[in-house]
């Protein structure tokens, strides 16, 4: 069973950046792709960020590129959430998640196609 331990949330201002992490219990991380998601009260889970095992391509939801960077350090079993330039909008509870993959080239942007999920941490961002 794979866990999955989000830390790094809390409450910022506009314009401030938080970085979150996720570490994963396993003893390798390297062929596990990784996303991040977000769910804001009142609404459903939205796709974030995703990464490739190899950590050498990402992909990001509309409204957080450019502000917003994944990366991963799979040598700590670790996946990372930089995040620039929050807005208020971005208050929401961050979750990890991980599913193993042969494909060093793939990331995954929907819910279903991920089989591990974090506790979530929250992230308030105050206008």
């Amino acid at each position: 069973q794979v866990q999955l331990v989000e830390s790094g949330g809390g409450l910022v201002q506009a314009g401030d950046s938080l970085r979150l992490s996720c570490a994963a219990s396993l003893r390798t991380f390297s062929m596990f792709a990784a996303g991040w998601f977000r769910q804001a009260p009142g609404k459903e889970r939205e796709f974030v960020a995703a990464i490739t095992w190899s950590g050498g391509s990402t992909y990001y939801a509309d409204s957080v590129k450019g502000r917003f960077a994944i990366s991963r350090d799979n040598t700590k079993n670790t996946v990372y959430l930089q995040m620039n330039s929050l807005k208020p909008e971005d208050t929401a509870v961050y979750y990890c998640a991980a599913r193993h993959t042969y494909y060093s080239g793939s990331y995954y942007l929907a819910e279903r196609e991920y089989a591990y999920w974090g506790q979530g941490t929250q992230v308030t961002v105050s206008s």
